[in-house]
């Protein structure tokens, strides 16, 4: 079994990722896991052979998955050939990913789309076996994972090998308070705008650090995306393949720096304030409704240490890229207007590896534009899919490829 220091708490680094893969407690399903896919906070998790149709979303309760999908699946989509497979706009689906997990009774797992993953307005949950909740694994797990994958904008084709999202390994209270936030944050700027470092007066805390909205960019860039309706065929594999204009509005901003959200539209926009997220520390960016339920900002996600840091100077950071969902009612929003929030977590360990390591293949360090990987950005070209985008090959793998 995996073996831990004594006495400590926090997430696992990927050094001890790559232990627990070596101690089965993550195992890959009819393949080794690609060393590619271990992060430095986190492992991405792959899509396994076949996507079921299911009627609606479920957990399982007292039941297996398995069973579960027994009786709600209404069709299956075979992802093994070279075209992979479409999932349609608004459709349901589970796929059993290429994992497992044997968790020790001490340690816990949690799962988050990737970013990319979110940008492109797909959203998904990780299921387990007699799972009460989406996402959060009790410590102590043995069995398979599945994933709940809906494509809430664009129809997107998906492939067995694909990585979707992301689990986290933790043991121990890994929290840290709105104290443990503002001792940080005076050590290092954990925020900074215009290139300096928040004041500690400006910064706003309740169970997390909140972020605010940049809606003053130019005409010629805007302030944002917002997708379009009837959009083609997303490939999920492409690394800036896909022309932005066939799937997204540009946003501009409107008087007095706002916008009006539309009902039911998707966003994507961008922090005000850049991230910093030292070595010790990881961040997640929690779901949040500041409006007691006419937005949704944010389908949550992982922010690995290393992401807008730098070893001679953390007052430099990276903006972070906004997911923005109105409901029911057009909905004003407003330059600055804290519509998000991140949480902080400790690290067991230091990682041997930053996000934004050059060797890393980080895609979104130091960014200035909220268009996932997918989409073609000015005086970017079409790039390489990194081996964790790879779909899966079984003879690769069989001659020691990471697939």
């Amino acid at each position: 079994m995996l073996d831990l220091p004594d006495g400590v708490e926090g997430v696992l680094p990927n050094h001890y990722i790559e232990k627990a893969i070596a101690s089965d407690v993550v195992s890959g399903v009819g393949a080794d896991i690609p060393v590619g896919n271990i992060q430095p906070a986190s492992l991405d998790l792959r899509l396994g052979e076949v996507a079921h149709r299911i009627q609606c979303s479920f957990l399982p309760g007292p039941n297996r998955v398995a069973d579960r999908l027994r009786e709600l699946s209404e069709y299956e989509v075979d992802l093994t050939g070279a075209g992979g497979a479409v999932l349609e706009v608004g459709l349901p689906y589970v796929i059993p990913l290429m994992e497992r997990l044997r968790l020790p009774q001490k340690m816990r797992a949690r799962a988050n789309p990737k970013s990319s993953t979110g940008r492109a307005d797909v959203f998904t949950r990780v299921i387990t076996d007699f799972g009460a909740r989406f996402d959060d694994i009790k410590p102590g797990y043995v069995g398979p994972l599945y994933l709940e994958v809906v494509p809430l904008s664009f129809p997107i084709r998906v492939y067995q090998g694909l990585t979707l999202n992301q689990l986290r390994l933790s043991v121990g209270d890994t929290a840290l308070s709105d104290a443990d936030i503002r001792a940080e944050h005076s050590n290092g700027p954990l925020l900074s705008a215009n290139g300096k470092a928040l004041q500690p007066k400006d910064l706003q805390l309740s169970s997390g650090l909140f972020l605010g909205l940049n809606l003053r960019g130019s005409k010629a860039k805007g302030v944002g995306w917002r997708a379009r309706g009837s959009a083609p065929l997303l490939d999920m594999r492409g690394i800036r393949s896909s022309e932005p204009a066939l799937f997204w509005d540009k946003v501009q901003r409107g008087p007095g720096d706002r916008i009006v959200l539309q009902p039911n539209s998707f966003y994507l926009l961008m922090s005000y304030e850049a991230v910093t997220i030292p070595p010790h520390l990881a961040a997640e960016m929690a779901a949040y409704d500041p409006t007691s339920g006419e937005l949704r900002t944010h389908y949550a996600g992982f922010f690995d240490p290393g992401f807008g840091y730098s070893s001679s100077s953390r007052q430099s950071g990276s903006t972070a890229a906004l997911e923005v969902r109105a409901h029911d009612v057009a909905f004003m929003i407003e330059h600055r207007q804290h519509v998000c929030k991140l949480t902080f977590e400790r690290m067991l360990e230091q990682p041997t590896m930053l996000y934004g390591d050059t060797a890393f293949g980080s895609n979104y360090q130091s960014q200035t534009e909220t268009l996932g990987k997918h989409f073609k950005i000015d005086g970017e070209t079409e790039m390489a899919p990194t081996p964790s985008e790879v779909a899966y090959d079984p003879q690769q793998l069989e001659l020691g490829g990471e697939g």
